[in-house]
């Protein structure tokens, strides 16, 4: 019996010393990791933190060489300044306005088509579907000209309808796809059992579909908030008028802006940048959570 206990003090013990190497394994692997993570992150953030340094620096600190990475007395100064030499303000409510329309426009429609295309059963729905996917193989150099001249018969160059109007139309193949894929995860006996239940297709559509696709509807609100809030092309082909040029095609008027006694424009260049950067920032990390969740659950059944 003492051999025996011995023996099971000593198989214990070795299992105690393989745990103990396993926990410390694992902690060492964590420790490189989040180094390496924290590594990545620096290097990337050193273009934001540049431009930030930059927008605080005075005329003669820009081209300073070697070039000084924090500035002498932060001139914070230099982001009222912006409004000065451009209507900053306009250009921002323009972009806000485009942005709006544009996020009410492609959650009506495409949650619309998506949920057309998942819930009911019709011949050629398939054919259909597939047809909306080979759009997004097509070049958007191929749609430009056309659609130029048909706003122009519409008159509505140099207007902002341009830019806002077709998302009506979920144009989107990419943000249709996306809706569908995750409204397909949602499971038939609920829809099936509100059916029975006597509620209509908007009902349904309105009660169940939307406020269950949350995730879905906030991943596709931050592709269309983004690609919205930056775009440029669209402004520079339809809008002629400085009073309607949006934050990115102002940025580029700010360039050519007459400034006084000729003075450098890259630290002023630089906060207004950072400007019309930080709504994009702060939306993506406040529908950080739900945006995750909406990019793995889609795909996830076919």
């Amino acid at each position: 019996m003492i051999e025996a206990a011995g023996k099971d003090y000593q198989d214990a013990a070795h299992a105690a010393r393989h745990r103990s190497r396993g926990v410390f394994a694992r902690n060492i692997e964590k420790v490189v990791l989040y180094a390496l993570v924290i590594i990545l992150a620096s290097v990337f953030m050193i273009p934001f933190l540049w431009s930030l340094a930059s927008s605080l620096k005075s005329p003669d600190e820009i081209y300073l060489f070697p070039p000084k990475l924090v500035p002498s007395v932060p001139r914070w100064a230099n982001y009222a300044r912006v409004f000065h030499y451009a209507p900053f303000g306009k250009f921002a409510l323009n972009t806000l306005t485009v942005t709006a329309f544009s996020l009410l426009g492609s959650l009506i429609s495409c949650t619309l088509v998506a949920f057309g295309l998942s819930s009911f059963r019709f011949p050629g729905r398939d054919i259909m579907f597939g047809i909306v996917l080979s759009t997004l193989i097509l070049p958007w150099q191929v749609t430009m000209i056309p659609r130029y001249l048909m706003f122009k018969q519409l008159g509505w160059l140099d207007t902002l309808m341009p830019l806002f109007v077709p998302s009506f139309f979920a144009t989107s193949a990419f943000n249709v796809f996306l809706l569908r894929q995750f409204f397909l995860t949602l499971p038939r006996e609920l829809l099936d059992a509100a059916h029975v239940d006597g509620a209509s297709v908007p009902r349904i559509y309105w009660s169940i579909i939307l406020p269950l696709s949350v995730p879905a509807l906030t991943t596709v609100a931050i592709f269309v908030f983004l690609s919205s809030w930056e775009d440029f092309i669209g402004p520079l082909i339809y809008l002629q008028t400085t009073d309607n040029f949006t934050l990115s095609l102002g940025l580029r008027y700010f360039q050519q802006a007459p400034m006084e006694r000729n003075e450098p424009r890259e630290h002023l260049l630089m906060a207004a940048s950072l400007m019309m950067t930080l709504p994009c920032v702060l939306v993506f990390f406040a529908a950080q959570r739900y945006f995750v969740q909406g990019v793995v659950m889609t795909g996830l059944k076919g």
